[in-house]
């Protein structure tokens, strides 16, 4: 339990430290250099921040800022679409089961990874596929404890024997319980294969009823059938995607489809702590066997995404267990040995990412009106993607939060 005590002491400290700034006074942030999260840049920049919102954007400046960042670059938060906050290793190094753990440890365990998704610069996740997710969710945004901002699916559909009035059924108890989102497994894990599960007609109902309840809904989707009967639903993002063909990526694109390849993070983390997962469900040696097949084949998906015009590729991890806070280098792969141009990465993560999660006119982008998250790093990632590992300052919603680079 001292684990956990120190968690909480921590978290209730950083959040006091955020606090405790006036929430209605000007805040003026001096950077060197500005991305603006659409591809545009600004040098020399004085930024004005009242309560959480970004009031003005001017070249140059005069007066002593409250700020100043001159010799960093500043852009938005980057915005994750793809975690899962409540996956954690216990007190045995093991990977910590959800249904059998106490859900007031699992829930602290959540809010240190959101903790340290934050301070690396993540203002916003999209977790899904936990009913604890709402908890964590709904502490955050009260305030009192610091994180990134959080949209959940809670608990996803992925029961094949349910017919489509059931699944429609579903779909409307999770806009009940508070859903921001309709998470779907149309396939199997890459683990077993990555086969597809759910039929047209099951992703016709689910993602219909998502869409009137005025729901998104991102699908589990490897293969080319499931990839195509989740765009031709109408659903709003492919996931993983490993199995994907040139055809099927222009299939998405043409359907308007956002496209979420997870194309490192996730199959490292597994392998870098394999010790931790075999052994565990399907976490088994032939399971180890397809996520190593799995690495090289998506990252030649994601060539191939780049290639595919109007496709919109958004930036997500699957961050779990032992990958909570290194989002970022999914970002910096995607860009060196994925061959994305670094600015189109920054788009993918921020101003794109938010449009993804219908949030276009409120995060992703440094602009009046817009919320004020904001992260400075040293460097400059538009030319070198690796600086975004020397985030030195986080803003979240006008609160600067305490701590960032010194842990």
């Amino acid at each position: 339990m001292r684990r956990f005590t120190l968690c909480l002491l921590l978290l209730l400290a950083t959040a006091g430290a955020a606090l405790s700034q006036p929430k209605d006074a000007p805040v003026t942030i001096r950077v060197g250099k500005l991305l603006d999260g659409r591809g545009g840049a600004i040098e020399n920049a004085m930024i004005t921040v009242r309560g959480s919102k970004i009031v003005s954007i001017e070249h140059g400046g005069t007066g002593t800022p409250t700020w100043d960042l001159h010799n960093l670059t500043l852009m938005p938060g980057e915005i994750d679409t793809h975690v899962h906050l409540t996956w954690h290793f216990d007190e045995n190094d093991r990977l910590a089961d959800e249904e059998k753990n106490p859900a007031s440890r699992t829930a602290l365990y959540a809010l240190e990874n959101a903790l340290v998704t934050l301070e690396s610069g993540v203002t916003t996740v999209q977790s899904l596929g936990s009913p604890l997710d709402k908890e964590v969710r709904d502490a955050i945004a009260r305030g009192i404890l610091p994180g990134p901002r959080i949209l959940t699916s809670m608990e996803p559909l992925e029961d094949v024997s349910l017919t489509p009035d059931q699944l429609r059924e579903i779909v409307r108890k999770r806009k009940a319980e508070g859903a921001d989102v309709i998470k779907i497994f149309a396939s199997k894990s890459i683990r077993e294969g990555g086969g597809p599960t759910y039929s047209q007609e099951q992703l016709d109902a689910a993602c219909g009823e998502a869409k009137k309840a005025g729901l998104r809904a991102v699908v589990h989707a490897h293969g080319i059938e499931s990839a195509r009967r989740a765009s031709a639903a109408g659903c709003t993002s492919v996931e993983h995607g490993v199995l994907l063909d040139a055809a099927t990526l222009k299939f998405l694109a043409d359907h308007g489809t956002y496209f979420d390849p997870n194309t490192d993070l996730v199959f490292r983390n597994y392998l870098e702590n394999m010790k931790k997962f075999i052994g565990i469900g399907n976490f088994n040696e032939e399971g180890f066997a397809q996520m190593r097949r799995a690495g090289p084949l998506v990252l030649n998906v994601f060539k191939e995404a780049l290639q595919t015009p109007n496709l919109k590729i958004i930036f997500g991890t699957d961050a779990l267990a032992g990958s909570h806070g290194r989002n970022f280098e999914e970002l910096i792969y995607r860009v060196e040995k994925g061959g994305q141009d670094p600015m189109a990465a920054i788009i993918s993560a921020t101003s794109l990412a938010a449009r993804s999660l219908n949030l276009q006119d409120q995060i992703g982008t440094i602009a009046p009106g817009y919320e004020a998250d904001l992260i400075a790093m040293e460097g400059d990632p538009s030319k070198d993607i690796r600086a975004l590992q020397k985030v030195v300052w986080v803003m979240k919603g006008g609160q600067v939060v305490e701590g960032v680079g010194r842990r």
